[in-house]
């Protein structure tokens, strides 16, 4: 059976956590190693995380893109799960993981979608009909396939070795997810299971200003990205390969996923 790793960046989010790193010890496949990587916090999510019984990676470079990465290479199992602090996984989540990666030996990646929690009614509307609708649709037209979801996916070991050079560590206008789905390549398959789903905060819609903020980010990853090799390239090569894939309506099963 393979191994699994789950990193969980951290900066400044003790309580949610706590709360995260409870769902992941109430997994009914167990975690082989859980890595919490301090993305230079002054609070207490370093000592939440040592209480849980996490490994603890710092990372004093803050910013998103540089904690995943660190994580990553500190990871020692053959799948890479990863989740944000404010993520609460549903109990079958790794288990569903594993299933998806032995019923599916092509995937070098596996992505799933969410819900939200907290905010208000309009906010978790929003994030989950326009956000992720948005990001699962569009964004999966210019790569050829599905994109990675930060809050929810899962990579092959192997196939982060040979993303890891083209990330974007440089900058730190980048959101680290669709960093990563950039760096997926022509012969690497990504699965999209509607039914891996993941509860997370609906916080990032709360203000305005956060919002765009966050799709400024969207719009620099897509740019230099774009500006490095154009989306028609992008799926010609996907096409020669047998692999171009791209999902639709990602939201339409995502409740199957709360179990």
């Amino acid at each position: 059976m393979p191994s699994i790793s789950v990193i969980i960046p951290v900066y400044n989010d003790a309580d949610l956590l706590r709360t995260c790193l409870a769902a992941i010890a109430a997994q009914t496949r167990p975690a082989d190693e859980v890595i919490v990587v301090d993305n230079a916090s002054t609070d207490a999510s370093a000592d939440v995380a040592r209480e849980a019984g996490a490994r603890i990676v710092p990372e004093p470079h803050r910013g998103i893109l540089w904690a995943t990465t660190a994580g990553f290479d500190a990871a020692t199992g053959d799948i890479l799960a990863r989740l944000d602090a404010d993520s609460v996984p549903p109990p079958r989540w790794l288990e569903r993981i594993e299933a998806d990666f032995q019923t599916q030996p092509e995937a070098s990646a596996i992505t799933g979608t969410a819900w939200f929690y907290g905010g208000t009614a309009f906010s978790r509307w929003f994030g989950r009909y326009c956000f992720l609708g948005a990001y699962f649709t569009l964004i999966a037209y210019l790569l050829g396939h599905p994109p990675l979801f930060g809050s929810n996916f899962a990579l092959r070991a192997d196939a982060w070795q040979r993303m890891r050079d083209g990330l974007h560590l440089s900058r730190n206008d980048v959101h680290d997810d669709l960093d990563l789905s950039y760096r997926i390549e022509p012969d690497m398959r990504v699965i999209f299971d509607r039914n891996l789903g993941m509860s997370i905060s609906a916080r990032p819609f709360g203000t305005v200003a956060g919002f765009l903020r966050r799709v400024g980010w969207g719009f620099a990853t897509v740019f230099v990205n774009e500006r490095e090799q154009p989306f028609w390239r992008r799926r010609a090569e996907r096409r020669a390969s047998g692999l171009i894939d791209v999902p639709l309506a990602p939201w339409r099963k995502a409740q199957a996923g709360r179990d």
